[in-house]
């Protein structure tokens, strides 16, 4: 065996592991980031975040999504499109990204050291790699090892045509017809691109709703786009078998007793946590009953200097809110004050056709725990930039306090949603109220400039009286 030590060893290179080893690093101390796989960056880079919404812009681009909404544009990019043509930008994204981890490595000092890593206490990591042992010392340790694609029994994975949320990203050919089961965000963002791309698409959601975390009115409004662009959506269904009856046929069939038959399935309906293996459970380390690491406020195990962050932890487990994650941890593991404790307001972005941002409080949100709260909205529709780039469907939801106007939630259905979340996030962050958009001055024609006019629609659904505190307050 093979002796080492470090100041912190993080498990897994994904979008957590990678940030919080870099983030570590950055104030000198010595980092080695333990990686299984061949290819670093995890889920993030090699077969979720990335590829996925890399695969979204070529489905909008190849099939002419983009400017259907143009009048007098012919909307037609390519005829006969293949699988090559879809997933070439995929791979080359990828590649790119697989440079950039490494050049952040090296640009960090971090050690990457291929292997598999086994916890023999808080202070020592027990890597297994290609034909040899290495026992490492560490005074922190951040397990950041993300989550596997679940595989329920009845699903036939065996069959090259059913795929999984990592898999589907070796498809070989396009099929005509595709059923995909589980509404959450990768099946509905899969959902909507290869629909745009032209394949029959069947949704099947064992709930009612569409990403119940999201503000209703963005729920319903994504259901009604997604059934208007011809996916064909099964709501409060559950698929009992497939069967392959056809060399180009598979027969779903539901609870219900109903069935259909489709060229090929995707299961989206929820991954599992990587955390087998690890010896995990021995070290004191407490998982709940779906093997998710059990974690306080900072981050931390029940075993004292050891973290878990990311898909290892549950929700959200998206790649922003990992990110911020695994440098809270990596702060709060070497007492540096500045970012040590988690971010209250992390914006989500969703790349469903269209996509969807939402950060802070709902409607829902707000009933539940007993706040006041109006709301301001603004359509895309009356938006000039929104005319131009042909998107009139798209909305923006205000939450804010009436009291102080202070803004609560932001909640955007449309293009480019998920950037313009960032400025009402920051807003939010900082404790302003929706004012701060009716005095600022945005470029135009911009998208931003809803934000305006939702605000002013905020104001005017509140009583003259209460409206008359802002204008006070400008003066």
């Amino acid at each position: 065996m093979q002796d080492d030590h470090y100041d912190l060893i993080v498990i897994g290179s994904g979008p957590a592991g990678e940030r919080a080893a870099a983030q570590a690093a950055y104030f000198g101390y010595r980092v080695a980031l333990v990686e299984k796989e061949a290819d670093p960056g995890g889920a993030g880079i090699n077969t979720g975040t990335i590829p996925s919404k890399t695969l979204r812009e070529s489905a909008l681009y190849l099939s002419g999504t983009q400017s259907r909404g143009l009048h007098g544009v012919n909307a037609t990019i390519k005829r006969d499109i293949d699988a090559d043509d879809f997933m070439y930008r995929e791979r080359y994204v990828v590649a790119r990204q697989r440079e950039r981890f490494q050049w952040n490595m090296d640009r960090h000092r971090v050690d990457v050291i291929k292997g598999r890593a086994e916890l023999a206490g808080a202070s020592e990591v027990i890597v297994r790699g290609a034909g040899n042992v290495r026992k490492i010392k560490t005074a922190k340790i951040i397990i950041a090892t993300g989550s596997t694609p679940r595989h329920p029994p009845f699903l036939p994975f065996e069959d090259p045509s059913v795929y999984d949320s990592d898999s589907i990203l070796q498809m070989h050919e396009l099929p005509k017809s595709m059923a995909v089961i589980g509404a959450g965000v990768i099946g509905c963002e899969y959902a909507t691109f290869l629909g745009a791309m032209g394949i029959r698409v069947v949704l099947i959601n064992s709930g009612e709703l569409l990403l119940p975390f999201l503000d209703n009115e963005l729920s319903e409004r994504l259901f009604e786009e997604m059934a208007g662009g011809g996916i064909e959506m099964l709501t409060e269904e559950r698929v009992v078998s497939v069967t392959r009856i056809a060399d180009t046929t598979l027969k779903v069939i539901l609870e219900s007793g109903a069935d259909f038959e489709v060229q090929s399935i995707l299961f989206a309906a929820g991954r599992r946590p990587a955390t087998g293996r690890m010896g995990l459970e021995e070290t004191g380390i407490e998982l709940d009953g779906k093997g998710y690491i059990v974690v306080d406020d900072n981050f931390q195990t029940a075993l004292p200097g050891v973290y878990a962050i990311g898909d290892a932890i549950g929700f959200p487990a998206l790649a922003s809110t990992s990110m911020d994650q695994g440098r809270t941890a990596a702060c709060h593991a070497f007492g540096f004050e500045f970012r040590n404790k988690a971010n209250k307001q992390l914006p989500f972005g969703i790349y469903t056709v269209p996509s969807i941002s939402m950060v802070g409080e709902t409607e829902q949100t707000c009933i539940d725990k007993g706040i006041d709260y109006a709301v301001g909205r603004a359509s895309y529709s009356n938006n000039p930039r929104s005319q131009i780039i042909g998107d009139e469907h798209g909305f923006m939801k205000l939450v804010f306090r009436p009291k102080d106007f202070r803004l609560l939630g932001v909640h955007i259905i449309g293009e480019r949603s998920t950037e313009l979340i960032h400025l009402g996030a920051c807003v939010i962050q900082f404790g302003g109220a929706i004012d701060y958009f009716i005095q600022s001055v945005f470029n135009h024609p911009t998208l931003s400039e809803i934000y305006k006019y939702a605000a002013y629609d905020g104001l005017r659904s509140l009583p003259k009286s209460v409206q008359k505190k802002v204008w006070k307050k400008a003066s």
